[in-house]
């Protein structure tokens, strides 16, 4: 795998630190800068130098005979440093400290793998800090063994890449080659990916390519190209992706993408605010992503997942029609119609969301919900059609990383609303065609919130503090300056700490009901419902959501009570009404189980020749077994 990085040419350089036992390349770009000095120090030794050879594409090359693995180095340009690796691809000591050379040879045992198709994809995604006590790549591990139980095939990291401080996020990534040294090891992260393999669990890594962060980022040390003010996106200056002049910069990121493909082996990607990757050349970045993704080892199935507001039908579409071939896209309509159906959150961009049962099944039915008409939010129209796109060009959620740690204390939707109706949204998501994500602790109905935190250093931190604090002010519960001072500070270790999960509350009630039915709708999802290619009928009907699905074995006949409005829901549905009639009904199962439930109110049912009659006593779902006559 090294050898496709190690074996280039000037017209393909690759930057950083390349190991060979014979001898170790160096190669950094920085065309505006005469002269680059590596430093490095052998295991062992004592500080050298070397000043490196310029070629005419501007990347400054040298290689040293027998450095071992380990070994500490860092550049010095003009005289000026000295300065750690941008592509760097281990800081054990911090961002702002020498990078260290690093032995990617490692014993793989995935070679039969054969990855996971976006369309049988179950997405958890999870932070590493905060999934586990011990918060690293290790003890990630010791819990795969939980999500394969769980019926999980596709694991989505938060960023990885390092960033400043021992704690964060990882949107504020400045090292995008180098694994958080606060997480692990190069060699732990591999052995997470390769244990996941072996459970059959794709490991996809969540990437940022439209923006670096502010501390620690030493691009502009060795060029003025790495950004450009002829765009501009909400970081400022966007990256330089089609500038001539800056052709590196582009393949700098197109390598990170073999990288973590090749050396790795990940499973795919999803990748952070695409609509803020501005490039006007063709192919356009993402397009380029998607394809080295899906041509690296093409027996293995790959995953490019975007998030993008946008509901743009080209990102998904093959290149063949235009498109740039991304597999998936985050798409927010879905939970935001949820969201505000059932906790009434109105403000900001859920204000462009009714939260009605005929939008919520519009939007389930389409794929999306905006398709071109005006969102009062972004001030203008929003969206394009998704007749067409298979049900796998939808990532859907109840909750994600953004949509828990944007709020102001980090309250998960199951914080909000009561269990019943909380189990009613889980059985719709998992019951949509559509691939379904769950962000990590809600299927125990976790106690913990997901805040925001960092470490930044203190008049950095500060403005990050203070500038969270005052974004909320927009909105009614926070216009008190007092309310606002309530905000937990994204600085203080506590914050951290608070949004750790706690594993023990899965042994106890209510958490390990809503454990079990998560269990028992991902094991009938996956082993009966078929998702691949299997088609969904959608009605509303007496305010229930009405969804016959296609199973291996047999269809079945969905209901979900949604309205918390309502507090009894009865829906009769005339048989007649399916493509074919069925002669009877049988349970299959309900949210109202005392499986789930301390104190279930199991919906009544029954049926006649032409009609089946359901009624919910409170928020609720149930799934019947259909026999065709």
């Amino acid at each position: 795998m090294v050898n496709h990085f190690l074996n280039t040419t000037e017209q393909n350089l690759v930057q950083g630190a390349w190991y060979r036992p014979e001898s170790t390349r160096f190669c950094i770009w920085a065309p505006q800068r005469k002269c680059v000095e590596l430093l490095y120090e052998p295991v062992g030794g004592t500080w050298q130098t070397m000043v490196l050879s310029k070629t005419p594409t501007g990347h400054h090359v040298g290689e040293i005979s027998h450095l071992p693995a380990g070994s500490r180095y860092w550049y010095r340009v003009d005289g000026d440093g000295p300065f750690p690796d941008p592509a760097s691809h281990f800081q054990p000591e911090g961002v702002h400290h020498p990078s260290v050379v690093v032995d990617h040879r490692f014993e793989w045992t995935d070679h039969d793998w054969q990855g996971v198709s976006p369309e049988d994809a179950v997405i958890y995604e999870l932070h590493t800090g905060t999934f586990s006590p011990k918060g690293t790549f290790q003890a990630i591990v010791e819990h795969l063994d939980y999500l394969q139980s769980l019926h999980i095939n596709v694991v989505e990291l938060m960023p990885v890449g390092d960033f400043p401080g021992d704690r964060g996020w990882g949107y504020d990534g400045v090292k995008l080659y180098a694994p958080a040294r606060c997480y692990g090891s190069p060699n732990e992260l591999k052995s997470l990916i390769n244990a996941a393999h072996q459970r059959g669990i794709a490991v996809i890594l969540d990437v940022v390519y439209n923006h670096l962060g502010p501390d620690g980022n030493y691009t502009g040390v060795f060029s003025d190209r790495y950004f450009t003010r002829r765009h501009q996106n909400p970081w400022g200056d966007s990256l330089n992706f089609d500038d001539p002049a800056a052709l590196p910069v582009r393949q700098f990121f197109l390598d990170n993408v073999r990288f973590w493909l090749e050396v790795y082996h990940v499973d795919g990607f999803r990748l952070d605010a695409t609509h803020a990757i501005i490039d006007d050349t063709q192919p356009h970045l993402l397009a380029e992503i998607a394809r080295i993704t899906h041509e690296c080892q093409p027996k293995r199935a790959r995953i490019v997942i975007a998030e993008d507001p946008r509901n743009d039908r080209r990102l998904v579409l093959p290149a063949s029609e235009g498109g740039d071939g991304l597999d998936s896209i985050w798409t927010d309509d879905f939970h935001h119609q949820v969201r505000r159906l059932l906790a009434g959150d109105h403000e900001g961009y859920y204000a462009d969301f009714t939260g009605t049962l005929p939008d919520l099944v519009k939007t389930i039915r389409d794929g999306w919900f905006y398709q071109g008409q005006f969102a009062p939010s972004y001030e203008e129209n929003r969206g394009t059609t998704p007749v067409g796109l298979p049900h796998h060009s939808f990532v859907y959620c109840i909750q994600n990383h953004d949509q828990v740690g944007n709020r102001a204390f980090g309250e998960r939707l199951h914080h909000e609303i009561d269990l019943p109706a909380y189990a009613a949204a889980t059985a719709l998501l998992l019951c949509c065609p559509q691939v379904p994500m769950l962000f990590q602790g809600q299927e125990w109905a976790a106690s913990t919130p997901f805040l925001y935190f960092t470490a930044h250093h203190d008049e950095l931190g500060h403005q990050v503090t203070a500038g969270r604090r005052r974004e909320f002010g927009a909105f009614t519960a926070f216009r008190d300056p007092e309310k606002r001072e309530t905000i937990p500070d994204p600085q203080a270790e506590s914050t951290f700490l608070a949004s750790k999960l706690q594993w023990d509350e899965t042994r106890s009630m209510p958490h390990a009901g809503m454990l079990k039915l998560y269990q028992d709708l991902l094991q009938f999802r996956s082993t009966e419902i078929a998702p691949r290619g299997t088609e969904r009928f959608i009605e509303l009907i007496d305010q229930c959501v009405v969804l016959l699905i296609s199973g291996k074995t047999s269809q079945y006949l969905a209901l979900f009570h949604l309205d918390r409005s309502i507090p009894h829901c009865q829906a009769t549905i005339p048989k007649s009404l399916f493509h074919q009639k069925f002669a009877e009904f049988a349970m299959q199962w309900s949210t109202e189980s005392p499986n789930y439930l301390m104190s279930p109110q199991p919906p009544e049912w029954h049926q006649d020749d032409t009609h089946l009659t359901v009624r919910f006593q409170r928020p609720g779902a149930i799934v019947l077994r259909c026999k065709a006559e």
